[in-house]
């Protein structure tokens, strides 16, 4: 009997005009955490979509439980026992936690079996949350939890099926490190009932600390298959990109100009108390904190998302009245917000029109027609200067990899021609080679002489990326810190509150 209790032989996927799986080979073992690597486009959710039925393998086999099966749909893959947690959540955010994890299940009642039972509903969630160690209110609606604990309920909806094989793609994304270290206990129960775990991440320091094999993907084809142990972080990088990153952060020294955009006293109720700071030409300006201390929030309301109570933004020396995104772009400013799913990207067009939907206006003719050629070669003119891969400007911008969604963000704001350029989260979800060309882009921005303010949760990114570090702790600016003196032990003091210093 075979050692494994899933897999997949000789995957193919094909798309029109694309071969996205080439032969791809991944053999599971019960109680093993398996890591599945690769740039964004390598395959890896294709591969896994073929496990779950989403889609159908061109060709090739898949073997559970040492039995040839076929898996037309994700109601046979669950039934089977392998579950699968997306990166990108898509929960019914005005129904309660229970009824979130129980959908399409739901427990009827014995005497009355056309009305669910929601006293048995309420108590097996309450068994499972106290399986999983989780305090959450089953009554709860998801739309009053955060991104991180919404995390949490789809990760024991994946364990409520009692799957044998569960996939956990980008887990952590929006979890604090006491929640990942929570989520990594919850991994090692999950080992210990002889469950296998397909682990998709792009932290790297996440793999060697929980997974004990890890295959690599790259442009559809199988690289390597290894233990861990036998793993380095930059071999993993180079089966990864095909090519050594010996510069992740290719940071230059640019001239730093006069003071660009200056932030008073500004206060937002609930989330930012009395924060000020300022931002140079050619400077980038990292915003560094803890989740949930109010980095986002901050940038919003500069940016006219969110109405503050108090607080002056002077631009170039001036007062600016921002009320609005409108008046935050009239004044020279572009957001690039957190979410590119949920606020930035509208999956169903092209390309093209997500590139320009921020400057439409500037595309408008005399008889209120589009100015379809100058469209045209202006977008043209972003992908080949962002390097944004994409088989043609009108592609579907759904199909396109997180990297090169975030470039045409980027992209996207650049053709507003703006001098001050926030980018939330800008590398987030995104693989390490899209990571070194969006840094690359932001770096020869600054070399422009734009005025960069980059909010990162990754301290490396923060380090090797910032010119100067503003860090918020609890709504408030608790430390501004030269590059020359920056650390992670002096940044994670300010994110703590523990060492306060003047701004």
């Amino acid at each position: 009997m075979s050692e494994y209790i899933l897999e997949m032989r000789n995957i193919v996927r094909d798309f029109p005009g694309v071969r996205a799986l080439r032969g791809v080979d991944l053999n599971l073992k019960a109680g093993v955490v398996h890591a599945l690597m690769g740039e964004n486009g390598a395959g890896k959710s294709t591969l896994m979509k073929c496990l779950i039925g989403i889609h159908r393998p061109t060709a090739g086999t898949i073997v559970f439980k040492g039995r040839e099966v076929d898996i037309p749909n994700t109601i046979t893959a669950l039934r089977m026992g392998i579950s699968m947690i997306h990166q990108e959540l898509n929960p019914v955010v005005d129904r309660t936690v229970m009824e979130n994890i129980w959908i399409a299940r739901e427990p009827m009642h014995k005497a009355l079996p056309v009305f669910i039972d929601h006293g048995k509903m309420f108590s097996l969630t309450k068994q499972l949350f106290k399986e999983l160690e989780l305090d959450l209110d089953p009554k709860s609606l998801l739309r009053n939890l955060t991104v991180a604990r919404m995390q949490m309920v789809e990760i024991a909806k994946a364990v409520s099926y009692d799957a044998e094989v569960v996939i956990m793609d980008e887990p952590s994304s929006a979890l604090t490190p006491n929640e990942v270290e929570h989520l990594f206990a919850m991994i090692r129960k999950l080992k210990a009932k002889g469950v296998a775990i397909v682990y998709i991440t792009h932290k790297m320091d996440e793999i060697f600390e929980i997974a004990d094999e890890v295959t690599v993907l790259r442009d559809g084809n199988r690289i390597v298959t290894e233990p861990v142990s036998q793993m380095t972080i930059d071999s993993l990088i180079s089966y990864m990109v095909g090519r050594n990153l010996d510069e992740m952060f290719p940071k230059i020294d640019c001239p730093i100009g006069e003071v660009k955009l200056e932030v008073r006293g500004l206060s937002v109720p609930g989330h930012i108390e009395d924060a000020s700071f300022t931002a140079r030409r050619g400077e980038i300006l990292g915003v560094s904190g803890l989740v949930g201390a109010g980095r986002t929030e901050l940038m919003e309301a500069i940016f006219g998302l969110r109405r503050r109570s108090k607080g002056e933004i002077l631009i170039d020396g001036k007062q600016v009245r921002i009320d609005s995104p409108v008046d935050a772009m009239g004044a020279g400013m572009a957001f690039v917000t957190e979410d590119r799913r949920l606020t930035g990207l509208v999956p169903v067009l092209s390309v093209k029109f997500n590139t320009i939907i921020a400057n439409m206006k500037a595309y408008v003719n005399s008889l209120g027609l589009l100015r379809h050629r100058k469209i045209s070669q202006d977008v043209t003119s972003y992908r080949d200067k962002l390097s944004i891969k994409t088989p043609s400007i009108d592609t579907i911008i759904a199909n396109l990899s997180g990297g090169n969604q975030q470039k045409v963000l980027v992209a996207r704001w650049l053709l507003t021609s703006p001098d001050i350029l926030i980018l939330d989260e800008p590398t987030r979800g995104i693989d390490v080679g899209a990571k070194a060309e969006i840094h690359n882009i932001i770096t020869r921005l600054a070399g422009e002489g734009k005025t960069i303010i980059m909010v990162s949760s990754e301290l490396p990114e923060i380090l090797g990326m910032s010119d100067r570090i503003v860090v918020v702790c609890e709504g408030r600016v608790t430390g501004i810190v030269d590059r020359k003196d920056a650390n992670q032990e002096l940044i994670m003091k300010y994110a703590t509150n523990s060492l306060r210093a003047s701004a």
